[in-house]
């Protein structure tokens, strides 16, 4: 049975050269919630498997521009990762979002919370917070 139309999820994506960040919006699309971090194995494995559990209506991945807004040496690298995305999943549209400082806020927001030096420097944490975040930036910037 093909998910529910209304409750598709939308995705967002911290693509980095180590690891992928993964969120998901709740099934109403207004918050982020943390899915994760993956190899590109890994994420495409995942992705289907939202896709043919619970339905995704778009990719959001997060666009390195620098603090001028000009491409950096990491664009290129997120236009060919958008890419494969598109074709290993034709039919859902792939948008990209400013992810400017996500990582930066992403580290703040784990110290605020009260997580140690080391947890936060886990691998895999802050990935998956700047993931949230660029889903959150997106997610708000359609309200």
């Amino acid at each position: 049975m093909p998910p529910s139309t209304t409750h598709k999820r939308i995705i967002g994506i911290d693509f980095g050269t180590k690891r992928i960040g993964l969120a998901v919006s709740d099934p109403l699309q207004m918050f982020a919630q943390p899915m994760g971090t993956f190899d590109m194995a890994g994420l495409f494995n995942v992705l289907s498997r939202v896709r043919d559990e619970e339905g995704i209506e778009m990719f959001v991945v997060g666009y390195p521009l620098s603090d001028t807004g000009d491409e950096n040496r990491m664009t290129g690298v997120i236009d060919r990762f958008v890419a494969e995305l598109r074709e290993a999943f034709p039919g859902i549209p792939v948008e990209t979002f400013d992810e400017h400082r996500t990582s930066r806020s992403a580290m703040k927001i784990l110290a605020a919370s009260g997580s140690s030096r080391k947890k936060r420097n886990e691998k895999g944490r802050l990935d998956t917070a700047a993931a949230c975040l660029i889903l959150q930036g997106y997610l708000d910037s359609r309200h």
